[in-house]
């Protein structure tokens, strides 16, 4: 079998050469045509065979894409979102997405700051009666924003003083959430709701608002060995979990579409997105390792830059990237998990998906160069 870097060098070469039969185009705007056309075409190739890999290796059983902009790189379903009624996984199945949804969160409460209605210094106590103690009284929204309040458990006592260090809490999400209905005069899921019809996300809910019949359920196990969860989407409203912590469902499309708005200042105004992005804090994740976290949102430390967010509730892996300077976006949503293995092995083919994605732009940056140097040289 040829490795890897064999690979990847051998269509380097082939897709510069390619290229350089084409570059007797005088016109520079069609040369630059041809040259952002081939390296799409050499990242389509290069996923295409890694990607696959990957679904090959560990039998994923979910939906991995990568786009670039509105350009799709790759992608591919696979598996059954049903292993009883063997119905396969598609372009519609829906999918209990975990953690994304704390994006969603912190982005409401963005919005709420936007129109006025809170401030991201104000006191949780001044919204919530839970945290009117003498222990709780000074958390700020900033705080539970960056899991930064030492925050656990609502009611039990802080990990530490408030604003010191960092620990993650879906309790603290749970209470951004009630702030937003307590300012907005509505429901979460009505306030969720409005956000998905901004972003153009026709195929996301909650999960307790879900009424479809294209949920990918959730298993655990192995896709021969596998148990099923019980009452699910349902049971992510229940306390232990909770909506807004971790309860959105959504499709490959849709996610797409949110990072899209995003990321492109459709949803939250240029100056917000810039707090939404900034570290504020600092994590070492158990299967990503030491990142900064912004707003419900993790941050490379180093290059390339990136912003992302993992997600896990009961036999629901899954990842959503975007990678700014080359306005990419990968996503990885899977329905089954052995959890007998370990966080970290659950984890694997989202983190080589990460690698993959980050690895591929420094080779389509060279392949730039050899062809802007052959099309100078003719």
């Amino acid at each position: 079998m040829i490795k890897k870097t064999t690979f990847i060098l051998i269509l380097f070469c082939s897709f510069l050469f390619i290229f350089s039969c084409k570059t007797t185009v005088e016109n520079t705007e069609d040369r630059n045509a041809i040259i952002d056309s081939t390296i799409t075409n050499f990242k389509k190739k290069l996923l295409s065979q890694q990607a696959d890999s990957v679904f090959e290796k560990y039998h994923f059983n979910g939906s991995i894409a990568i786009f670039k902009d509105s350009t799709e790189l790759y992608r591919k379903d696979a598996g059954y979102s049903d292993f009883k009624s063997k119905t396969p996984i598609d372009a519609h199945t829906v999918f209990a997405i975990g953690s994304l949804s704390k994006q969603f969160t912190a982005v409401l409460i963005l919005l709420q700051m936007e129109q006025g209605k809170l401030s991201l210094e104000d006191k949780v106590s001044q919204y919530l009666p839970d945290f009117q103690t003498a222990e709780y009284k000074n958390i700020t929204i900033h705080q539970l924003l960056n899991h930064t309040s030492g925050l656990n458990t609502l009611g039990a006592r802080l990990m530490f003083k408030s604003g010191s260090d960092f620990f993650y809490s879906n309790d603290g999400y749970n209470s951004l959430g009630k702030i937003i209905e307590k300012v907005s005069g509505k429901s979460y899921s009505d306030n969720v709701s409005e956000l998905f019809l901004k972003a153009g996300m026709s195929n996301s809910s909650t999960g307790e608002t879900f009424n479809g019949n294209n949920f990918a359920g959730a298993y655990l196990g192995n896709t021969n060995v596998h148990e099923k969860i019980a009452n699910m989407p349902k049971r992510l409203g229940d306390k232990n979990i909770g909506i807004p912590a971790g309860g959105i469902l959504s499709t490959i499309d849709d996610l797409h579409h949110w990072n899209t708005s995003l990321y492109n200042n459709k949803i939250i105004k240029p100056e917000t997105l810039h707090q939404f992005i900034t570290k504020s804090s600092e994590r070492n994740h158990p299967v990503f390792g030491k990142m900064g976290y912004g707003y419900g949102i993790m941050l490379n430390l180093g290059q390339p830059t990136t912003y992302f967010h993992s997600g896990y509730i009961k036999g629901s892996p899954s990842l959503i990237l975007y990678y700014p300077n080359t306005k990419t976006t990968a996503i990885i949503l899977s329905n089954i998990a052995d959890e007998n293995k370990g966080l970290k092995a659950v984890f694997k083919p989202h983190i080589e998906i990460k690698k993959m994605v980050e690895a591929i732009d420094p080779v389509a940056t060279e392949l730039r160069k050899e062809m802007i140097k052959e099309q100078i040289a003719n």
